[in-house]
């Protein structure tokens, strides 16, 4: 049991909230653990993700304050969140803010969503109610076509906040023989993965040491193809030292003895997720990706217990809308990441959070006005999606 500055050295909550329709949330304490302790612990959970390691996080958000916090029922896990508080312009205040979170230690318990509704009640007690700060959640994208998730936390008193302005997430299912996925790609994606295969191209899996190959095809792809990068790629050194089995797993294309395509996937958890790809320009008449993503699949399905390989979003390029919808096929499912939630104990709280988050998403829209302007960078072509509220 830790003491630190801010926080009793444990927060107890006692079963006392709804737990989304599933009775009652049981009573969850929650204490914070140091960075390293925390990417240990949370390695096995089955809703571990990239963007709750601190390893990624200190990275991708350097100005915040990394706050790691583990949920124990009885004298066991059951979840975390790691929290960054955030300070507000002209020193106004705080805001606690979680992304993909809370995680579920064992996401198919009995009792998960009961649990989730703990973990829940344990940070609304510390981050609204005792620190004053408006509580901001974003849970990630479910399979199943209700977000359980998002909807208990705006049973819980969550007012809606920012969408994303392209949110689907595409999910190929990784349970299933060489056949029955052949046979979920649409027609079109099969045939260009039959091509593919009658390209002379070979696959491998390659050894955390080779990263610098795979930097180098990435750098050589982005100066070609002058897509706006607003991904997390500056957190790669720091994800690739990571033990097992959160490192990212590497993977390449050949073509005559030459890369011509690789990738970077997440394979922690019960979701494995394509984090970076990168190609050079003999990939796309070789039809690379398709024997790249293929073999992916296939290795993810063998040597991980992942159910769901998440293929990410597509930034608004109908480009990478068709190829991984193709992907997805019949078996695999689309779905959104749900809308932020926020929730404040105090109104002020309230108004400055949601003020300082217009603010924010005014700034990314104007980003992205620029990128559009630049004549150097490509426009995305899909037209922004609808997210439905969930709530029926």
């Amino acid at each position: 049991m830790s003491v630190i500055a801010g926080l009793a050295p444990e927060t107890s909550v006692p079963s006392s909230a709804a737990a989304g329709g599933r009775g009652e949330a049981p009573p969850v304490s929650m204490r914070q653990v140091d960075g390293a302790e925390w990417d240990r612990l949370v390695a096995g959970f089955d809703a571990v993700c990239q963007e709750q390691l601190y390893a990624f996080a200190v990275r991708r958000w350097p100005g915040v304050r990394q706050e790691p916090m583990l949920f124990e029922h009885q004298g066991r896990i059951v979840g975390g969140a790691l929290m960054m508080v955030q300070p507000l312009p002209l020193r106004l205040g705080h805001i606690a803010v979680s992304k993909w979170a809370p995680m579920l230690a064992r996401a198919d318990a009995p009792d998960a969503m009961a649990v989730h509704a703990g973990m829940v009640e344990a940070l609304v007690a510390e981050y609204a109610d005792r620190r004053g700060m408006m509580l901001s959640i974003l849970p990630g994208a479910a399979a199943e076509p209700v977000n359980a998730e998002y909807v208990a936390l705006r049973a819980r008193g969550f007012r809606r906040g920012s969408t994303l302005l392209f949110p689907n997430r595409y999910m190929v299912d990784l349970r299933l023989t060489d056949a029955e996925q052949r046979k979920s790609f649409h027609q079109t994606w099969r045939r260009q993965l039959n091509k593919a295969e009658k390209s002379d191209l070979a696959f491998e899996h390659a050894a955390p040491d080779r990263i610098e190959d795979f930097k180098g095809l990435y750098a050589a792809m982005t100066d070609r193809k002058q897509f706006p990068d607003h991904s997390a790629y500056e957190t790669l050194d720091g994800l690739m030292a990571l033990e097992e089995p959160l490192r990212p797993e590497l993977f390449f294309v050949r073509h005559a003895g030459e890369l011509v395509a690789g990738a970077l996937v997440f394979k922690a958890g019960d979701r494995a997720v394509y984090l970076y790809g990168a190609t050079n320009d003999k990939a796309l008449p070789l039809r690379a990706g398709y024997m790249l993503h293929w073999n992916v699949i296939r290795w993810l399905r063998d040597h991980t217990k992942a159910r769901w390989y998440d293929l990410g979003g597509t930034d608004g390029f109908q480009g990478l809308h068709q190829f991984k919808k193709g992907m997805v096929g019949e078996a695999g499912v689309i779905r959104p990441v749900p809308p932020v939630t926020n929730y404040a104990s105090r109104p002020l709280a309230l108004w400055l959070g949601t003020a300082a988050f217009a603010g924010r998403d005014l700034a990314h829209h104007l980003r992205r006005k620029l990128d559009a302007l630049s004549g150097s960078k490509a426009r995305p072509d899909q037209a922004p999606h609808v997210v439905e509220d969930y709530l029926r």
